[in-house]
């Protein structure tokens, strides 16, 4: 079958007809143009999470547009090599690093973090109602959605002296650079600002002013299981991961949330219920998650879905086609907010590296909507914007703009 460019705009506005045409056609389907096996249907997907032995992580985290000899200059310059760490690591050294951001990220954290969530909401939304009174549209997303996140993430695992902004612009040009499809041009200027962001992070993981109880603190102090110190560059692979994990996706995903929210009718006059804004972000992350695709390597010569593949074969799991497989989600194009099934969603992985920043994302989302909700009770998405720019690269989609104007209350 033929499957459109999946940089293209096309795919990237309204993927869902062909991913429903491959799950139907060719569950597990070679691409000529990215060279990936893409494997679209929720067992296949669900097997191949769950068995890190077969199907290796060794590539999530390589660059999906090979990067030419004058940008592994500008990255060379610093020194800058992405570590196996965490979602890339399939070594024995995972299960402790991953048991240490888990201290950082577990449910009972994540439920004495939430003051801090609501806090950090209400201040950002502070500025909208009289911005909003005045006629004005309001970008949720670069107001709201994108920085949220982000202000949580450093208070939570006590990092200081650095700018919200070049933080957020620094992940966002990671992303791009390792799962986009830019020029030249384009990923030099990349690199030169992903470049900034591993030096930063060098130097946070290095000076050792971090207190004893923070992240970095945990980093410093960890060892692998031959008992040696972490070094420095696998620290930094970890930073690296959580960063743009904990703070590019989720601020994604709260814009899908919000915009999402916005257009299902009646649902934004109910969002501030805790419970109707969790069920909602949970049938976000299934129909619309932030984290669309992700890729693994086949460990030796594996059967997979009907199709023989050889060791080395790399794959693309289509984790948004996977949430509309009609064989687990009935009618899966309905937002269905609850779903009796709906935590059977792939949207944070599954097995051993399934995301451990998951119930972070989730109460956040949450959070930011109903909050939202509750700040700003009358609002419309702009119908003078025709075309919402989109984020559109490999992995990662996502609205770019959540604008909205108030909505005119009868008199």
């Amino acid at each position: 079958m033929i499957i459109p460019d999946l940089f293209g705009d096309a795919f990237v506005r309204d993927p869902y007809p062909w991913l429903d045409a491959l799950r139907v056609e060719a569950p597990v389907h070679h691409d000529p143009g990215t060279g990936l096996w893409l494997v679209s249907r929720h067992q296949d997907i669900r097997r191949v999470l769950l068995d890190p032995d077969a199907f290796r992580p060794d590539n999530a985290q390589d660059a999906v547009t090979p990067l030419p000899v004058p940008v592994l200059r500008v990255l060379a310059r610093v020194g800058l090599r992405i570590a196996p760490a965490l979602a890339n690591n399939g070594t024995d050294s995972h299960a402790g690093l991953r048991r240490l951001v888990n201290r950082f990220f577990h449910a009972g954290r994540v439920a004495t973090a939430v003051p801090v969530i609501e806090r950090t909401a209400d201040h950002l939304l502070a500025p909208a109602p009289d911005h909003l009174a005045s006629g004005r549209p309001y970008d949720l997303f670069t107001a709201y959605a994108q920085r949220l996140p982000c202000r949580v993430l450093l208070e939570l695992l006590g990092i200081g002296g650095v700018d919200e902004a070049r933080l957020i612009r620094w992940s966002d040009a990671a992303l791009e650079l390792f799962w986009g499809r830019p020029s030249l041009e384009r990923q030099l200027q990349l690199a030169e600002l992903v470049g900034e962001f591993h030096q930063w992070l060098t130097v946070t993981v290095r000076d050792g002013s971090a207190a004893a109880d923070s992240f970095l603190g945990a980093l410093a102090r960890h060892r692998l299981p031959d008992g040696t110190p972490l070094p420095a560059e696998t620290a930094v692979g970890a930073c690296f991961f959580v960063f743009i994990a904990g703070q590019s996706t989720t601020g994604q995903l709260i814009a899908t949330v919000l915009r999402r929210a916005l257009e299902e009718p009646g649902l934004w006059q109910r969002a501030t219920h805790p419970e109707t804004a969790g069920a909602w972000v949970e049938e976000v992350l299934r129909r619309e998650p932030p984290v669309t695709t992700w890729r693994r390597t086949t460990a030796r010569p594996v059967r997979l879905g009907g199709v023989d593949l050889p060791a080395g074969a790399p794959l693309l799991l289509l984790l948004l086609g996977s949430g509309s497989d009609p064989e687990v989600f009935p009618d899966p194009e309905r937002m269905c907010p609850h779903r009796p099934n709906i935590r059977q969603h792939l949207a944070f992985g599954a097995g051993r590296h399934r995301c451990p920043g998951a119930a972070l994302a989730r109460t956040e989302a949450t959070v930011a909507l109903r909050k939202a909700a509750h700040h700003l009770p009358h609002l419309h998405l702009t119908p003078d914007v025709p075309t919402t720019p989109m984020l559109g690269l490999l992995s990662f989609r996502a609205p770019l703009s959540v604008t909205v104007r108030r909505t005119a209350l009868p008199v």
